[in-house]
């Protein structure tokens, strides 16, 4: 009788490591996330499952390419994911549909079409990072007073691969 107290005791030790291990790994090592919407076409579509590294930026900031997911200023509850575009310091405009960062023409290879909006010459502040969606047109983003500058302390990771649909599946930049 000992012995099938001492293999449910083993159990049950064995259960709550794994879960509290679980629990470390999701909140400060990587999660997962679901695309929802088209903000960030082509480069992710809505429904793509990622993995995204929630440590990384407790070693670093940030930087220009990446893309991220933060919550949303307004809404906490919320996550939103869009390309970072512009770090503290940088000067972000907008003009003729051209994104211009530190006066300096934009390349932007991953997006489709041009960029209706303007935007009026801003400095990042320190502490900020400046971000849009791939899909400009169809993304509430840094542009809109509802999101604006994002402090990094509403910065949850940078999403670093695709993994579903797996004929999807690729590293992110």
């Amino acid at each position: 009788m000992s012995s099938l107290g001492e293999e449910a005791k083993d159990w049950i030790v064995s259960i709550v490591i794994a879960v509290a291990l679980a629990l470390f790994i999701r909140q400060f090592i990587v999660e997962l996330y679901v695309v929802d919407g088209p903000s960030m076409r082509p480069t992710l579509l809505s429904e793509e499952r990622l993995v995204v590294n929630k440590f990384v930026y407790r070693v670093r900031n940030p930087e220009r390419g990446e893309i991220i997911v933060f919550k949303y200023p307004r809404d906490t509850s919320r996550d939103f994911i869009k390309r970072v575009i512009a770090v503290p310091g940088d000067t972000i405009k907008i003009e003729d549909g051209r994104v211009y960062v530190n006066r300096e023409l934009k390349d932007e290879p991953y997006i489709l079409e041009k960029t209706l909006s303007d935007y009026p010459e801003a400095t990042v502040p320190e502490g900020h990072i400046f971000v849009m969606g791939d899909n400009r047109n169809n993304s509430e983003d840094s542009r809109f007073a509802d999101v604006g500058f994002v402090p990094y302390e509403l910065v949850k990771g940078k999403a670093v691969l695709v993994f579903w649909p797996l004929d999807n599946m690729k590293t992110l930049p």
